[in-house]
């Protein structure tokens, strides 16, 4: 019998009209931060959930203005970012108690940038074994968690 992975949310992404606009950008301007999974905002920035996570907790903090490279940045839009990666770290610290943290960018496609042109940084808790045969050959990744359950204990942690 064949096993099957239950991930109805990727649907939504394959599924969806296409446009040019940039996914980031359209974050910054909306209201509505609960539709967008967006946890927190900042001066120059927001947190938000990957909705295509690497593991359960994955999230991005991302520029509200829409440049390319860490040199592009203004002011203190660095220095905030910082603060915004240490807040997840510790929020992501709080709720799932992970072994390690990657942190990192993508900038340009060929880098593995899925929104290229739009500075975003991940953060990505990590446990001991979690890279397994799911990953490393069958190119998929397990995520055991509902990204709404995600949202609401970082949004909690976040605000705390």
């Amino acid at each position: 019998m064949m096993d099957r992975l239950y991930a109805p949310w990727r649907a939504a992404y394959f599924m969806s009209e296409k446009d040019d606009g940039c996914l980031f950008c359209k974050m910054v301007s909306s209201t509505d931060d609960r539709t967008h999974m967006i946890l927190a905002r900042g001066r120059g920035w927001f947190v938000v959930v990957n909705r295509y996570p690497y593991t359960t907790g994955h999230v991005m903090v991302v520029c509200n203005r829409h440049v390319e490279r860490l040199g592009d940045f203004h002011g203190r839009e660095g220095e905030e970012m910082v603060e915004l990666v240490a807040r997840c770290e510790r929020a992501i610290a709080k709720v799932y108690a992970p072994d390690g943290v990657n942190l990192g960018a993508n900038l340009g496609r060929s880098a593995g940038a899925g929104v290229v042109g739009h500075f975003h940084m991940h953060v990505v808790p990590r446990w001991q074994g979690d890279t397994n045969f799911m990953s490393a050959i069958g190119e998929t990744r397990v995520v055991s968690e509902d990204l709404n359950d995600t949202y609401e204990k970082l949004r909690r942690a976040l605000g705390e």
